[in-house]
This record gives C-alpha cells, structure tokens and sequence, in this order.
C-alpha cells in the first residue's frame, strides 16, 4: 500500500508538469516525476534523507510556480508524506 503513495506522487507532479508555464520548471517536475516512479518500483525504498530531499525540491518549484502548479506539488507532497510515515528510523 504505501508503495502506491509514491505510484500516486509521480502521477500528481506529471499532472504537474503538464500544468507548468515553462519548460525549465515542466522539465524538474517531470524528473521529479520519474524517479519517484523508480523508487515504486525499487526493491528497497528510499530513506528520510532522500524523500527530504525531494520534499525540500518539490517545495522550492511551488513556491516559485503558485496557481494550479503548487497546488498538484501540495497534493504530491502529501503523498510522499504518507509514504514517509511507513518509513522507519528517524
């Protein structure tokens, strides 16, 4: 189950990229996209230090986009926030 966390954050940040003024920000949202799908799909998925940085990334291009933009990367965000919480250590 919360492998599909990470399924559902990569499909948001595509809905994302598509929604994006420009390419620049469609470009690191779509590889933001594809490695969230890559952790899915891993064998071992990633740890806090990694899922923060994402979270730290994914922040930084709302902040910057707003409208339509920031409100998929919240919604993405809180998958990978979801998947997070079944993440041990920290």
């Amino acid at each position: 189950m919360a492998r599909e966390n990470l399924e559902d954050a990569a499909a948001t940040l595509r809905e994302a990229a598509d929604a994006a003024s420009d390419d620049e920000t469609r470009e690191r949202l779509e590889n933001q996209a594809d490695q969230f799908a890559d952790l899915a799909e891993a064998e071992r998925g990633p740890d806090h230090g990694k899922l923060a940085r994402h979270e730290h990334i994914l922040t930084d291009i709302a902040d910057e986009e707003g409208g339509d933009v920031a409100d998929l990367v919240d919604d993405a965000l809180e998958s990978v926030r979801a998947f997070r919480e079944t993440v041990e250590g920290v």
